[in-house]
């Protein structure tokens, strides 16, 4: 059976900044991570392979030369496959044509999958779409917001508890499908020096557009039907007033105070 477990290389968030006259992130000296959610992906087809040590798991990515590292970071958390998609024909990919590279790799390197696991998002992005697309282009159920994966003994269902706006759901469906994932209980964990040092010696491999046969005008900026204009940080916002009495009549006392010296109307 095998697992592709869809990955990104993000930038730490906590260190980005926007360039104020060109509206761009400045990635200059911006650590770069495996997306957290991605990592939680990894971690559910992980937890699967513990149960079903024939599982296979292939971790794949589209991405500059340095995303190998993210693909590394995968590699030391359990993937025992890697593939980088990586070519100048890439560049400016929005969703829809990252999700048709990723998809077109998973056709060429993996073409007998069972499962595709995704995290719900990317951090920098926040779409959420690229998981959904490639299920379209693959013509796969999906299932989105896990928590929570189960296989049947015979390897042929899984059942997936799933986020919901009032609790939880959880629902089965027959294999192949595509399933993205929230955090939920699960916990980042940290692989051992063993792991670290075996990741050396697993393959990863990086694929190309003619590799996996696409048309230039298919992908990167040509194959794209949306564009990011501009970034930009929003506006920043004065520090509201702290009310440090935590005696109901006092608080309203001020609040009514500071609505009449700003000039709103308070009823007495």
């Amino acid at each position: 059976m095998k697992i592709v477990v869809a990955v990104k290389q993000v930038p730490e968030i906590a260190d980005v900044q926007v360039d104020p006259e060109t509206g761009s992130i400045r990635r200059e000296g911006v650590p770069s991570i495996l997306n957290p959610f991605c990592e939680y992906a990894l971690d559910h087809a992980v937890r699967l392979k513990a149960i079903f040590p024939q599982i296979r798991i292939t971790a794949v990515s589209m991405g500059p030369p340095q995303a190998r590292s993210a693909l590394l970071r995968a590699l030391e958390l359990g993937a025992d496959h890697a593939v980088l998609a990586c070519d100048g024909k890439f560049a400016g990919s929005d969703t829809w044509a990252t999700a048709l590279t990723l998809a077109q790799t998973i056709r060429k390197t993996v073409p007998d999958f069972n499962l595709i696991f995704v995290g719900k998002q990317a951090i920098d992005g926040d779409t959420a779409q690229v998981g959904p697309e490639i299920a379209e282009i693959l013509s796969l159920p999906q299932i989105s917001y896990g928590v929570c994966a189960e296989l049947s003994l015979n390897l042929k269902r899984i059942q997936v508890t799933k986020e919901v706006e009032c609790g939880s759901q959880v629902i089965e469906a027959r294999l192949p499908v595509l399933v993205s994932f929230s955090k939920g209980e699960v916990v980042r964990r940290v692989p051992s020096f063993a792991e670290i040092l075996a990741a050396r010696s697993k393959p990863l491999e990086t694929v190309t557009a003619d590799d996996l046969e696409v048309a230039e005008k298919d992908v990167g900026l040509s194959g794209s039907f949306t564009r990011v204009v501009r970034v930009f940080a929003p506006a920043a916002r004065p520090a509201g007033r702290l009310l440090a009495d935590p005696d109901p009549a006092c608080a309203s006392r001020e609040i009514l105070r500071f609505l009449e010296e700003n000039g709103h109307m308070a009823c007495h």
